[in-house]
């Protein structure tokens, strides 16, 4: 039989599941599912239907309870579902027992996320970072962790390490592990030479939650062609680009997007990504402000920033994708924002709007950090008061 190569590979169906603890609100577990959703469509799957378990906590064997499990499994064989992913981490006898239950895959957001950076990862650099964190998360996994998937072999959540069967050993993957983080402790190193390399220069890193117009605003500043599109992760290699403002120059690095409840294993595998953060001089930090969880989304960028020990660097926040509002919506939105004891601007990086307000501000940041360090250049670069 002649394979027809035309042929695109079927959409899996899949199904989400969510967690409503006490105290939270329809609305925010109604976004957290809609997050869920684009993230399985950024993988590449459809989402078909979804379920909300109110429960003080996880059901320890199953995370949901048995009269959810029931409704589930019905609109599994109703809808023919492949997929099951569930919004929260499972333990690995929680996902053992949910495929035994359920006889389809099953996934958890930390899974699919990992997923996501394998399929969006380009250069080896980032392919090694996504492999450690897959490994890392697979290891305590590998007991059972085909027995339900026989038939099951690639797709979403089975891409990288996990399809070749030689991952089913334990002290294999451990040895894997252990090559790969000498691997990128190597290239960390190097890294860390190449930042070193660069001087006393003013840093600039462009920080936020994915997906909020990042890459678009450095193609923007640095004139460069940072790929941009409309979906989850779609930078995971940072980019740095020399800029000059009037006359001083200075470096901007596009990060990777965080999200929430972004996988411990690749806050760790992504360190040489995430000490350009780090190390950076000045945060631009940059936010979705059509986003109905606009606010919600500034707080998880935040506190991983502190939990990366990068908290405390002075921080301009840049709400992004204001021509998605109306004037009586922009209104509130600075009303909102006035009380904020950082520097915040309005701008729309598709549109061009508020970019030379955000270019003087910069200006101005970026002039105090290179005048603290060069004080013989203070008649170089004019104290220009460019907001007034």
């Amino acid at each position: 039989m002649i394979e027809n190569k035309n042929l695109k590979p079927a959409i899996e169906k899949v199904a989400l599941v969510g967690l409503a603890l006490p105290g939270q609100s329809k609305q925010s577990v109604k976004d957290y599912l809609d997050e869920l959703a684009f993230l399985v469509r950024t993988a590449g799957g459809e989402p078909v239907a979804r379920f909300v378990q109110n429960r003080q906590k996880p059901h320890p064997k199953t995370f949901v309870g048995a009269g959810k499990l029931e409704e589930i499994r019905r609109a599994v064989e109703e809808l023919k579902i492949d997929t099951v992913v569930f919004d929260d981490e499972l333990s690995p006898s929680q996902q053992f027992q949910l495929e035994k239950e359920l006889g389809v895959k099953i996934l958890d957001r930390t899974r699919l996320i990992l997923d996501i950076f394998a399929l969006r990862a380009q250069t080896a650099y980032a392919r090694t970072q996504v492999e450690l964190a897959q490994y890392e998360y697979m290891l305590p996994r590998l007991k059972g962790m085909w027995t339900h998937l026989e038939r099951q072999r690639g797709g979403i959540g089975m891409r990288g390490p996990g399809e070749r069967e030689i991952e089913t050993d334990r002290r294999i993957v451990k040895k894997r592990i252990a090559d790969l983080r000498r691997k990128l402790a190597k290239i960390d190193t190097q890294k860390q030479v190449q930042r070193s390399n660069r001087g006393k220069m003013v840093r600039v890193a462009l920080v936020g939650y994915t997906n909020v117009g990042k890459s678009t605003l450095m193609n923007l500043l640095a004139k460069s062609k940072v790929l941009a599109e409309n979906k989850l992760f779609a930078t995971l290699d940072t980019k740095t680009a020399k800029i000059q403002v009037e006359n001083i120059s200075f470096l901007v690095s596009d990060t990777v997007g965080f999200i929430r409840k972004l996988p411990t294993q690749l806050v760790e595998s992504f360190k040489s990504t995430l000490d350009e953060v780090r190390e950076a001089d000045i945060l631009l930090h940059v936010a979705d402000a059509s986003h109905p969880a606009l606010e919600e989304q500034i707080a998880t960028v935040r506190r991983i920033l502190a939990e990366i020990g990068a908290g405390n660097k002075p921080e301009i926040l840049v709400l992004n994708k204001i021509d998605l509002l109306d004037d009586e919506q922009r209104r509130l939105l600075e009303n909102r924002f006035r009380s904020e004891d950082k520097p915040v601007l309005f701008i729309s990086a598709e549109k061009k709007e508020g970019i030379d307000r955000l270019k003087r501000l910069l200006y101005r940041e970026v002039r105090k950090i290179h005048i603290s360090r060069f004080p013989h250049d203070d008649f170089l670069y004019p104290d220009l008061d460019f907001l007034d």
